[in-house]
C-alpha cells in the first residue's frame, strides 16, 4: 500500500514512520524545504524516544520518503493524510487554513479515487468543510474524480508515542463510504491481526471524541489539583486521598496525580478548542471553563509556596532559584503551554537568579525565554548556592538524587516538589525543608 502523509510535525513524522515500519510505502511531504532536506540527511526535527532509529532504518530499506511536492505523488498513493498544525487562533478556536490548504492542493491535482484522512486534531464539522474545498477545486477543473474523506484522529502520548501508534488501545476511524472502511481496514489490519480494536463511527462523532478523551483527561487533572489545594488547607494527605478515590472500579487510578499544571500541545488546546466550539453551537462548557480555570491558577502554586516560605514576593528579590525540568512532561523537548514558562516569568520578574536544567529541553527553553534564565548542564550544578529548588518536570534521573551532594551545594535545604515524587520523610531525615502539592 502506498500513501502520503502531509506535515512532517510530531503527529505526521511519528504516524508515516510507524505506517512504514508495519511495511507501508509513505512519503511524508512538508512545505519546508530546510525541513525536508534534513530529513532526507536524517536530521530529525522533534526529540521522541526511537523515533531517530526508526527513521533512518526504514529510508535505508525504501519505504519512508520526504517531499515537498504533494501534487507530484498522488497518483501513486490510495491515501492521503493531512496531519498538518491547528494551532488555536486568537479567540481560542482551532485555524483550519493549513487543513484546507492540503484540502485544496488535494482537489487540484488528484485523477482517481483517492481518500483524504484528516489525521490532525480538528473540530466537529471540519470534515464538510475539506469535503466542499475539495469539491470547489474539481468543479474549476471540470473533472468528476470520485473521491472520499475519513478522519482518523490520533492519540499520542509524547514520550511513547511509537509504542502508542504500534500498540494502540484503539483506533478512531470516521468514514462516509464502504469503500474508505475498507481502505483503512486493510491499512490497520497488520497491527491488530491478534485484537482488531478499529472503532468505526460517522465522522462527526470521530472528530468529537479525540477532544472528548482528552478534555475528560484534563478534567480528571484539575479535578485532583482542585482536590490536593483543598487538601493542604484541611491538613488532608492528597496522596491517600488519591489512593482512596482511585481504588473505585468506577474511577480508577489514571490521570488522578496532582501536579503543578498539564500543559503540551494537546490538553490546553483542545480543551479551549472544544469551548469555543460550544459557544459556536449556543452552548457553554461550564466543567471545561473550571478546567480551564484550575489548571492556569495550579501552575502559579509552586511560585506562591515559593513566596510565601520568604515572606511574600517582594522577598525573592536577589534570590537564587534552581528549577529541574522545563519540559510539559518527562521524555519531550515540548514546551508548548509547560508550567516553567509561567514560573521563570515570575520568578525573574520578583528579581530572583533562575538556574535551570533539563534532559533534553534547553534549547527549545532558550528559544523561547533566551537568556533570562542560567542554563546549567547539570543538575547538581542547577544547585549551587540556591536558594530553594523547584521540581516541575519527572524526568527519571530526577527520582533518586543524591540528598548529600543537594544539599551541600544548596546555600538552602529547602525543596519544593511539583510532582509529588519525593518521600517527606526521607527529606527530613536528609535535613530538608520540603513542600509538595496537596500534603
Amino acid at each position: 500500500m502506498n500513501i502520503a502523509i502531509v506535515g512532517t510535525g510530531y503527529v505526521g513524522l511519528v504516524s508515516g514512520t510507524c505506517f512504514a515500519e508495519m511495511g507501508v510505502n509513505v512519503t511524508c511531504v512538508d512545505v519546508n524545504q530546510a525541513k525536508i532536506e534534513s530529513l532526507q540527511k536524517g536530521e530529525i526535527p522533534i526529540y521522541e524516544p526511537g523515533l531517530d532509529e526508526m527513521v533512518l532504518r526504514n529510508q535505508r530499506e525504501g519505504r519512508l520518503k520526504f517531499t515537498t511536492d504533494l501534487a507530484s505523488i498522488l497518483d501513486d498513493v490510495e491515501m492521503v493524510f493531512s496531519a498538518v498544525g491547528t494551532p488555536p487562533d486568537e479567540d481560542g478556536s482551532a485555524d483550519l487554513q493549513y487543513v484546507l490548504a492540503v484540502a485544496r492542493t488535494f482537489g487540484q491535482n488528484i485523477k482517481k479515487y483517492t481518500v483524504l484522512v484528516t489525521k490532525s486534531t480538528v473540530p466537529v464539522g471540519t470534515a464538510k468543510k475539506v469535503k466542499a474545498a475539495i469539491q470547489e477545486e474539481l468543479d474549476k477543473r471540470g473533472v468528476n474524480v470520485p473521491f472520499d474523506v475519513a478522519s482518523n484522529p490520533e492519540f499520542l502520548k509524547e514520550g511513547s508515542a511509537i509504542t502508542d501508534f504500534m500498540k494502540p488501545d484503539r483506533v478512531v476511524v470516521g468514514v462516509e463510504s464502504e469503500q474508505a472502511k475498507e481502505l483503512m481496514t486493510r491499512l490497520y489490519r497488520p497491527m491488530m491481526l491478534n485484537n482488531f480494536r478499529v472503532i468505526f463511527t460517522d465522522i462527526p462523532s470521530a472528530e468529537m471524541i479525540k477532544y472528548a478523551a482528552n478534555s475528560m483527561l484534563a478534567t480528571r487533572i484539575s479535578f485532583m489539583n482542585d482536590i490536593a489545594n483543598l487538601c493542604e488547607l484541611v491538613g488532608a494527605d492528597v496522596n491517600m486521598v488519591r489512593k482512596g478515590i482511585g481504588s473505585d472500579t468506577r474511577i480508577g487510578s489514571k490521570f488522578l496525580y496532582p501536579g503543578c499544571g498539564y500543559g503540551g500541545s494537546c490538553f490546553p488546546k483542545d480543551v479551549k478548542a472544544l469551548i469555543k466550539t460550544a459557544e459556536k453551537n449556543g452552548y457553554k462548557m461550564g466543567v471545561l471553563k473550571a478546567v480551564e480555570e484550575v489548571n492556569e491558577y495550579q501552575k502559579t502554586v509552586l511560585f506562591n509556596k515559593l513566596a510565601k516560605r520568604f515572606g511574600g514576593e517582594a522577598n525573592l528579590k536577589g534570590k537564587t532559584i534552581a528549577m529541574w525540568g522545563l519540559a510539559f512532561k518527562p521524555e519531550t523537548d515540548d514546551m508548548r503551554e509547560a508550567t516553567a514558562l509561567v514560573l521563570i516569568d515570575k520568578l525573574v520578574k520578583a528579581g530572583a537568579t533562575v538556574r535551570v536544567f533539563d534532559p533534553v529541553a534547553m534549547n527549545e527553553c532558550k528559544r523561547r525565554v533566551g537568556d533570562i534564565v542560567t542554563y546549567v548542564n547539570d543538575m547538581y550544578e542547577a544547585l549551587l548556592d540556591a536558594d530553594a529548588l523547584l521540581l516541575v518536570t519527572e524526568w527519571k534521573q530526577f527520582r533518586m538524587p543524591s540528598f548529600g551532594v543537594m544539599k551541600k551545594s544548596m546555600k538552602n535545604a529547602l525543596i519544593i516538589d511539583g510532582r509529588n515524587i519525593y518521600d517527606a520523610k526521607e527529606l527530613a531525615e536528609a535535613g530538608f525543608e520540603y513542600s509538595a502539592i496537596g500534603c
